[in-house]
């Protein structure tokens, strides 16, 4: 029989709306009554409770049950708890033992095929768990488990969730004349970013697939949020001003490094994931899945938290969302066929991005000092971009700085000085007078207003460092002739 002594010292029925029975005879059953709960307590967890002599002894998983055969995850190994824990759902208060909310994930009758002090082996019939799964001991102490699902699962087509995925890209261009047949999005001025959701936990990559989920822990809670649910999502993290979105601001969350540094930036400058796609959900790719039916998977995950919303999507309407975007200040519009595919990786014209405000992205090549207060500093950048000749210059900027950012700037600028000029073509004499050339590194974005005659840059504006970039993902342009 099993004994509730720990489960009663660690709870006071005073204080939480667990059932805490009183001392007497267990209720003896079949032994075939199994519970899954999903417990949003400090970690997100499953705890596995089988109905066994009368109590229900139990495991906290933290990332679920696995879904592949021989697949193998943790299993904690926790005190028994009392058979009417397997209807309880409600929030535990903060401060007690386990508090949080929970809720019944899955529950049904299960079979028993080893009993010992060292290994369960057990079948589960449920609504979501059915097959065979063997916990064991894995350490020394009785809490060091595992569980290892036995055998072929229920649905032998369930695609394992990817590892790694890459974004689509779009193309440059205007308004599709067949409005109909698209979609349209609001084109935000943030970085791109693919969440993966496995287990209740969430990995955030940048385009190039780097790792950035440390620098927003705030999303951690989406992850959470989720349970369960496997997927990979397409989205863009935003920073907002005036319920605005600006790259600007967004400058000291993607620089902030250390822990303590990205708690303090977390802090001043909160963040937002806004998702417009889906990818991959719950055992099935989604690349292969037109637009619309993406998107109808996309909003059933009703994404709506504190930094995270699901990204509006107004099919038909293309002329009133550029028109909206103009009115607001924003980049642009995304234009989407809705029979599209999902592309990775790859930039296809089934997207088009229509731009308000132009930005692009650009190669520092050199930089020339500030004057006056800023003569510790720069004053301004010689900027190019890769053409089929080489590094091109397109000219330079000399605002949207703040005092933060040219001292940083500086400082990286004068450990990569050279001695000639990286770029093919020829600078101007009055630009490249007491100009100090660097390797071409560092990768920017500017905003300007158009391209002059001479294949320059008209009133830019400095926006920020990419770090998620390179200059060799770049893309390679033909510079437009004055347009």
């Amino acid at each position: 029989m099993g004994d509730l002594g720990e489960y009663r010292r660690k709870r006071d029925p005073q204080r939480t709306p667990e059932p805490v029975p009183d001392p007497a005879a267990l209720p003896t059953g079949n032994d075939d009554t199994f519970v899954i709960q999903e417990h949003h307590a400090t970690r997100l967890h499953w705890d596995v409770r089988l109905e066994r002599g009368g109590v229900l002894v139990s495991w906290a998983v933290p990332k679920g049950l696995p879904t592949r055969p021989g697949d193998i995850r943790l299993a904690v190994h926790t005190e028994d708890h009392p058979m009417e824990y397997a209807t309880f759902e409600g929030t535990i208060p903060k401060g007690e033992y386990g508090g949080g909310r929970m809720f019944i994930w899955d529950r049904g009758r299960y079979e028993t095929l080893k009993w010992s002090d060292r290994e369960v082996q057990v079948v589960f019939d449920g609504g979501r768990v059915k097959g065979r799964y063997t916990f064991f001991r894995s350490g020394r102490t009785g809490k060091d488990w595992m569980v290892r699902r036995s055998d072929p699962p229920q649905e032998p087509d369930r695609e394992p969730l990817p590892e790694e995925l890459e974004p689509m890209l779009a193309v440059a261009g205007t308004l599709p004349a067949d409005d109909e047949h698209w979609a349209y999005e609001f084109k935000w001025d943030g970085v791109r970013a693919l969440a993966r959701v496995e287990g209740g936990r969430l990995r955030l990559h940048a385009r190039k697939g780097n790792d950035i989920t440390a620098r927003y822990p705030e999303l951690r809670l989406l992850g959470e949020e989720l349970g369960s649910t496997e997927v990979w999502l397409d989205g863009e993290i935003v920073a907002l001003v005036d319920g605005r979105p600006t790259f600007y601001a967004l400058q000291q969350r993607i620089h902030a490094e250390g822990e303590r540094a990205i708690r303090r930036a977390a802090a001043d400058t909160p963040i937002t994931y806004l998702v417009f796609d889906v990818l991959h959900l719950d055992g099935r790719s989604c690349l292969d899945l037109p637009y619309r039916d993406r998107r109808r998977l996309l909003e059933g995950l009703s994404l709506a938290g504190p930094n995270w919303h699901t990204s509006p999507s107004y099919p038909g309407e293309g002329a009133a969302v550029v028109e909206a975007a103009r009115e607001q200040r924003l980049e642009g519009v995304i234009a989407k066929r809705l029979t599209s595919r999902y592309f990775p990786g790859r930039r296809s014209s089934d997207w088009i991005k229509i731009a308000e405000i132009r930005p692009l992205e650009v190669v520092v090549g050199g930089w020339r000092p500030g004057e006056g207060r800023r003569e510790d500093t720069l004053g301004s950048l010689m900027i190019g971009v890769p053409t089929a000749a080489g590094l091109t210059y397109v000219g330079q900027v000399g605002t949207g700085f703040s005092d933060e950012v040219l001292r940083s700037l500086t400082a990286k600028l004068r450990a990569s000085e050279r001695r000639t000029s990286p770029f093919v073509n020829e600078v101007p004499r009055d630009r490249a007078r007491g100009a100090r050339w660097v390797t071409p590194k560092l990768v920017g974005e500017v905003e300007f207003l158009n391209w002059t005659t001479d294949g320059r840059l008209r009133a830019p504006r400095w926006r920020g460092l990419r770090s998620d970039k390179g200059p060799q993902d770049v893309e390679i342009m033909e510079l437009p002739d004055g347009r």
